[in-house]
């Protein structure tokens, strides 16, 4: 059973930084594509950004690109999702998910954390 969790959630200011987490457990992350998500209310879910197992090719959305970074720490088995110049549109919660196939589609991806909170006040 592969599990997921989310930390590092929480308000920050506008043109601030904050790094999430996500300890897995069931699965390497280093084995594994990764993904982050996020979902605002009354909005469809988001790619964010995902990683892929061995050489770490990464992806990006577009409204994000330039300003996150996902990496991972196998030594940890955890993913982190460095958030920087953050706007009031990134409020949203923000989780991470694990799959076999490298997309942007949540559908690609099997397993997924409760998600954390991400709140940017302007």
């Amino acid at each position: 059973q592969v599990q997921l969790v989310e930390s590092g959630g929480g308000l920050v200011q506008a043109g601030g930084s904050l790094r999430l987490s996500c300890a897995a457990s069931g699965r390497t992350v280093g084995s594994t594509t990764m993904g982050w998500f996020r979902q605002a209310p009354g909005e469809e879910r988001e790619f964010v950004a995902a990683i892929i197992p061995i050489f770490g090719n990464t992806l990006y959305g577009d409204s994000v690109r330039g300003r996150f970074t996902i990496s991972r720490d196998n030594a940890k088995n955890t993913v982190f999702l460095q958030m920087n110049s953050l706007k009031p549109e990134d409020t949203a919660v923000y989780s991470c998910a694990a799959g076999a196939i490298l997309g942007t589609k949540p559908g690609l991806y099997n397993y997924w954390g409760q998600g954390t909170q991400v709140t940017v006040s302007s």
